[in-house]
């Protein structure tokens, strides 16, 4: 029997918040990768979640953690700070923007995932002959992102993963691990939010990881200050606003709106970072924008 909450009608509210966090999200990319080579692959992504975890805390406040489930607050916790930190290191360890905007593009497979999730712990149903088909052409996106412009080869693939199989693998996880915390917040979460204290705990972690690690030095001035103030802005906008949207809007909607980020998302980091992917970039884009729709369809159908 599923929870009471997943039953209850979605509320416009929380639909409106969970469009915001698609719009902001879509932003990201590029911000990540400018600010990661003025301030370090580790040491911008540690400022940023520092700034958009006290912003979070400055205006809604520290939670009653007495009144949060535990499953929630821990194992939420532990997604989200790992989810947030493999998404960041890969976008900064990419050896060049073009690398990065391929990265980014990976991190989209997490709506295909959050369907195929939710479907697996019975908080969505769905149409299995279309679901499966629409995740296959997502992944299939990705292998069309990654090959560039040469011929499909396992080997050419290979060969591409194998130029930086950290970021790659970092970016598989990321996707993987979002479309948990977003079937496991909407389980376990019941209405409440501690984002901020999670994107705190990720900024602890980075920090962490800054200071007992050898970094590059952080090359500080006003555009990038500038631009870690805008992304810490969106990042603790767009997480405490998607927290409520999965949590109190409906599931199915919110995903098929996500499908479109991987396109808003691409064009812009090609804008801001003055990078112009090849056809078979923009192809893989669609692909999985594509294979994404069809997973909601699966869900409309059923």
């Amino acid at each position: 029997m599923l929870p009471s909450f997943i039953s209850t009608s979605p509320s416009r509210a929380g639909n409106a918040a969970g469009i915001l966090a698609i719009l902001l999200w879509s932003g990201t990319v590029g911000l990540f990768r400018s600010i990661g080579e003025a301030l370090g692959p580790v040491g911008g992504p540690a400022v940023i979640f520092t700034i958009s975890g006290v912003l979070v805390v400055a205006f809604a406040g520290i939670p009653a953690i007495r009144t949060i489930d535990r499953r929630y607050l821990l194992i939420g916790g532990l997604i989200f700070v790992a989810y947030e930190i493999s998404l960041a290191l890969s976008i900064g360890y990419a050896h060049d923007r073009s690398q990065a905007m391929e990265v980014g593009m990976i991190n989209y497979l997490w709506p295909s995932l959050t369907m195929l999730f939710a479907v697996l712990l019975r908080q969505q149903s769905a149409s299995i002959l279309l679901l499966a088909p629409g995740i296959a052409l997502a992944f299939l996106g990705i292998v069309w992102v990654m090959k560039g412009n040469d011929g499909f080869s396992v080997a050419r693939l290979a060969e591409n993963f194998a130029d930086n199989p950290l970021s790659y693998t970092l970016a598989f996880l990321a996707a993987f691990l979002w479309a948990a915390y977003s079937v496991f917040s909407r389980r376990y979460g019941n209405g409440k939010s501690v984002v901020g204290l999670f994107l705190l705990a990720t900024a602890g972690v980075l920090w962490l990881r800054y200071f007992q690690s050898e970094q590059p030095s952080m090359q500080v001035s006003l555009p990038a200050a500038l631009q870690v103030m805008v992304l810490g802005a969106f990042t603790a906008t767009a997480y405490s606003a998607w927290n409520v949207g999965i949590q109190r809007g409906s599931i199915g909607l919110l995903a098929a709106l996500s499908y479109f980020t991987p396109v808003l998302s691409s064009c812009l980091a090609s804008i801001w970072l003055g990078v112009t992917p090849p056809w078979t970039f923009w192809l893989g884009v669609a692909m999985v924008t594509a294979g994404s729709l069809i997973s909601w369809g699966a869900t409309r159908l059923r």
